[in-house]
């Protein structure tokens, strides 16, 4: 009765969803285009460049050693309370939680799994690209530097690049990425530009990173927005398997090959506006078993006693109470006939 109430309740909700489009028809899927291929190339140049700068222990590591010593959160310590908050916009949790609650309202809403699938390859890129270096390379940070001009290298550190900096760049640039108009599209660049940046001066600020960290992160960030048209395909592929997977379940609970539990639980996820409903099973279809006694109204505890009147009779054999103080149990054959009249009305009283 629960899961009918429940479905009941959500019907005008799928409802509505039926109502809306699948797909805006002004929605347009990015393509490598050769501006695209050009910049991206360039970026890697540059992100090569600052990897080699940092290995050669070149004029780059020692800017990140004048800016460690320079100290900015003694300079201005009356920022460290809101900055310590703003560094979560490029923490990979929350942040990850709001876009995506996000891009979940938008595909229920416009019938795809198109923005969750990007945002889930985009986030798979980052962690892979982003984790081989950090771990390949091992730098350490700033509060954990041993050796003054260092580019404390290959000592089991996890900071270079940025990952703060390259995440708030992957996470916010998505909603640029999938906007749907050129000018949501031009607004959510600027916002996220101007997030990214102010994620990657914080970590300066509070000296959690070096600044070749920092730059080092935005380039990995621009990198896997740039290259994310190259996988629009293997996107496409995945939502159209997900919507497949989607109408074989729905064959299925169509032809009663799914168990009633199975079947209550995929009906508000695979039918239209909650109009299909689950064949009956052979024990709906036998009818109402014989007539039982209801009890009085108010009285619900009642019914499983009334429909089991003789439920406390069957109790073990060993706990019967002997019929006969002393001797046998079994009466004589001369009193068998006097005692099954007796015994088979209940005595009463103490």
């Amino acid at each position: 009765m629960r899961t009918d109430q429940l479905l009941t309740r959500l019907e005008p909700v799928f409802a509505r969803l039926d109502r809306e489009p699948e797909r805006p028809a002004h929605l347009q899927t990015p393509q490598m285009s050769r501006h695209r291929v050009v910049l991206l190339a360039s970026l890697l140049a540059c992100y090569l460049a600052i990897v080699v700068a940092v290995l050669t222990t070149s004029w780059l590591v020692r800017l990140d050693w004048q800016i460690m010593f320079f100290r900015p959160y003694e300079q201005w310590p009356q920022l460290h309370a809101f900055l310590d908050y703003l560094v979560v916009l490029g923490q990979r949790g929350p942040t990850a939680v709001m876009v995506a609650a996000w891009l979940g309202w938008r595909s229920w809403r416009q019938h795809t799994l198109r923005p969750l699938i990007t945002l889930g390859v985009a986030l798979l890129l980052l962690n892979i690209t982003v984790g081989s270096v950090k771990l390949g390379l091992g730098r350490l940070g700033p509060h954990y530097a041993t050796q003054i001009g260092s580019a404390e290298l290959f000592a089991g550190g996890d900071i270079f690049p940025s990952g703060h900096t390259a995440n708030a760049v992957v996470t916010w640039g998505i909603l640029a990425y999938l906007a749907s108009t050129s000018v949501t599209r031009r607004v959510l660049s600027v916002f996220s530009a101007v997030v990214s940046l102010s994620v990657g001066a914080t970590t300066v600020y509070l000296g959690t990173h070096w600044v070749s960290d920092v730059l080092l992160g935005w380039l990995a960030g621009l990198l896997i927005m740039l290259a994310l048209p190259w996988f629009e395909p293997l996107i496409a592929r995945a939502e159209a398997y997900v919507f497949e997977l989607r109408e074989l379940w729905r064959r299925r609970l169509e032809e009663g090959r799914v168990s009633e539990p199975v079947a209550a639980a995929l009906t508000p996820l695979l039918s239209a506006g909650g109009k299909w409903q689950p064949e009956r099973t052979a024990d709906a279809e036998r009818g109402p078993g014989p007539a039982q006694p209801v009890a009085a109204a108010g009285h619900a505890p009642a019914l499983r006693t009334a429909a089991h009147p003789t439920a406390r009779q069957h109790v073990i054999r060993s706990e019967r109470t002997p019929v006969t103080p002393a001797g046998s149990r079994r009466p004589a054959h001369t009193e068998r006939a006097a005692t099954r009249g007796a015994s088979a009305r209940p005595a009463t009283g103490g």
